[in-house]
């Protein structure tokens, strides 16, 4: 059975319509919330848009992204009306060209798209988390955010494992995936206001990512290479011989400082855009390494040396999490007409309503 989503499905009662959208191949595994119509109405209300508003095309089925669609993948994700903004800047980000969302739905990689909130709404529209176990259990606007772009993908792009959606084992981020920057205890400026938004704006930035990979390092404050040596390992687990940046080349990656991380940067006198540069320079790596790893791959290189991106600005850097040894990299696919680059969306924040009683009826 397959259903579209203009359909009205009948069940006898919630428990088996659960059944019903489990089988149709509706959801991602886990139970939803049952998508009623008095439910997916009053979640359009509050978002103040008209249900037929089309955004774009989702692929890779090209099913059209309605209000009214979004809307009812984010009832079966949980999501209350506070999320709605983050959720529509996601969709409208990953439904950009620039982000190749059609290849990257079919691809045999791992890929998942990461979002990344900054700004306001980090607070308003939520909270969503960014401190410690951010990217795990426990934060429902992380999750229900993630799980509706998630089931907005399935339902509306019409991505299944196996036919269209390819990847030979995809990674727990295909779930939710989905972190805020923490900006209140960042010593660097917020990562939109780099990337060109106004500190008071709320902007979502979408990028098709890996999986988190761990980075130790304990730092030592009394040796002047400190962090230098923090650089050379973040370096390496942006972009080693194991990853699609090295070998590929040409996308974005994302680095997520833990505070002592940062502190350690910081403190050696070193802003985002010079870290970024620093990583830029140290994934330049010797061809002939390359080939000895992916021949095929190598080829296509005709100079000595090459570089795993093609500029620092390819690598997104935030700081979030709880302080200790380790941080995080998530390399990314670099495929796709546009090496499957990252595309920030500023969120509308004040076109979200009120609608007394909504929040009931949802849960």
């Amino acid at each position: 059975m397959v259903l579209k989503m203009t359909e009205l499905m009948q069940a006898a009662d919630e428990r088996a319509a659960l059944e019903m959208l489990h089988e149709a191949g509706c959801t991602d595994g886990l139970p939803v919330i049952i998508p009623t119509l008095e439910r997916v109405e009053a979640l359009v209300l509050a978002m103040g848009l008209d249900a037929d508003l089309r955004l774009g095309t989702m692929g890779p089925g090209n099913g059209a992204a309605t209000v009214g669609k979004v809307a009812t993948a984010a009832v079966m994700a949980g999501c209350l009306p506070d999320h709605m903004p983050i959720v529509l800047g996601a969709v409208n980000a990953v439904l950009d060209p620039l982000f190749d969302l059609s290849e990257m739905q079919s691809t045999t990689h791992c890929t998942a798209p990461l979002i990344l909130v900054n700004g306001p709404g980090r607070h308003s529209c939520g909270p969503v988390a960014s401190g410690f176990g951010a990217l795990g259990p426990g934060h429902r606007a992380n999750a229900s955010i993630g799980r509706a772009l998630r089931l907005c993908m399935i339902n509306i792009g019409g991505a299944r494992p196996g036919e269209s959606d390819m990847a030979l084992l995809g990674h727990p981020g295909k779930f939710t995936y989905c972190l805020a920057e923490d900006e209140e205890h960042s010593p660097f400026a917020p990562m939109h206001t780099d990337l060109g938004f106004a500190p008071e704006d709320t902007v979502v930035t979408v990028i098709g990512a890996e999986a988190p990979h761990s980075v130790m390092y304990s730092g030592d404050a009394d040796d002047p290479t400190d962090a230098n040596k923090l650089l050379e390992v973040l370096a390496i687990g942006l972009a080693n011989m194991a990853t699609n940046n090295a070998v590929l080349t040409g996308g974005g990656a994302v680095v997520v400082l833990n505070p002592e991380h940062a502190k350690i940067l910081h403190d050696n006198g070193l802003d985002r855009q010079t870290i970024i540069t620093k990583l830029w320079e140290l994934t330049h790596y010797p061809t002939k390494q390359l080939a000895y790893f992916s021949a095929n791959f190598a080829a296509r290189i005709k100079s000595d040396t090459y570089q795993c991106f093609t500029k620092p600005e390819d690598i997104l850097l935030l700081m979030a999490g709880g302080s200790g040894l380790y941080s995080m990299v998530m390399p990314s696919w670099c495929a796709g007409a546009n090496r499957n680059q990252y595309v920030s969306k500023k969120a509308d924040v004040e076109q979200f309503c009120e609608v007394p009683g909504l929040v009931a009826l949802l849960d």
